[in-house]
């Protein structure tokens, strides 16, 4: 009889056994075991599971970000974001959110965020309760810059891919801005900002931040913009 006990444990391509080892100590992890000859084999531990190194193929280019993988199912996913980023703050003096390694914003109120590690593995932590059939943009009931920033959202958190989101919202306000509420202005240049942040455009960071300065808002409106970013300070300097 087969008793349901079991552990899975991943195994992913290493392509820098030293860059893997300094940022996984550096995000608390504990290193379980440390191999380089005859073969590479690294192996790590934080809080209930564990990740495993191995050689990556010849070939593998970070780069690319297709490296492989896993997911880490989880009960409350922002507590783990919160102590990833803390320990990214101690020890690089900022959070890590462009190239690699890196990981990504969470939004509150969001099921998942993904680290990237430095060999272009994807380890994305998702919360249990997320719904089997997630709503991924494009609905018929939003419309305009509403519009714009659904699909902004679903490309920065489901396909981690920051320049298309950055893309799809800045056509979105030039299309829809003379006609876009107070409050959707706001939260588009919000993310706006928090994406030229993240992409290392400062120039238009800056650029966002001045027609956001120019903005006369409620409280109700402010709130829904910063909740919209990850960092809400951010936007300190034009609010």
């Amino acid at each position: 009889m087969v008793e349901a006990n079991e552990t899975t444990v991943p195994v992913l391509h290493c392509v820098s056994p030293e860059e893997t080892l300094a940022f996984w100590r550096a995000l608390g992890f504990a290193v379980t075991y440390e191999q380089t000859k005859p073969y590479l084999y690294l192996a790590f531990e934080w809080s209930g599971f564990a990740l495993h190194y191995g050689d990556a193929p010849d070939g593998v280019d970070p780069a690319r970000e297709t490296t492989g993988g896993c997911l880490v199912m989880v009960d409350a996913v922002a507590a783990y974001h919160a102590a990833f980023t803390a320990a990214m703050r101690e020890h690089y003096g900022k959070v890590l959110s462009s190239g690699l390694p890196r990981i990504t914003r969470y939004r509150p109120g969001a099921s998942r965020f993904t680290i990237m590690d430095p060999s272009g593995n994807a380890i994305i932590f998702i919360q249990r309760d997320e719904p089997v059939s997630l709503e991924y943009g494009g609905s018929k009931k939003l419309h305009g810059l509403a519009r714009a920033l659904d699909n902004a959202r679903v490309l920065r958190e489901f396909k981690t891919d920051d320049r298309a989101a950055y893309r799809a919202l800045e056509f979105g306000l030039r299309r829809h801005g003379d006609t876009a509420t107070a409050a959707e202005t706001a939260t588009a240049l919000a993310v706006l900002i928090e994406l030229s942040a993240a992409l290392d455009r400062p120039e238009r960071a800056r650029q966002w931040g001045a027609r956001l300065a120019e903005l006369t808002l409620t409280a109700e409106e402010e709130n829904r913009a910063r909740a919209a970013v990850a960092d809400p300070s951010l936007l300190d300097p034009w609010r």
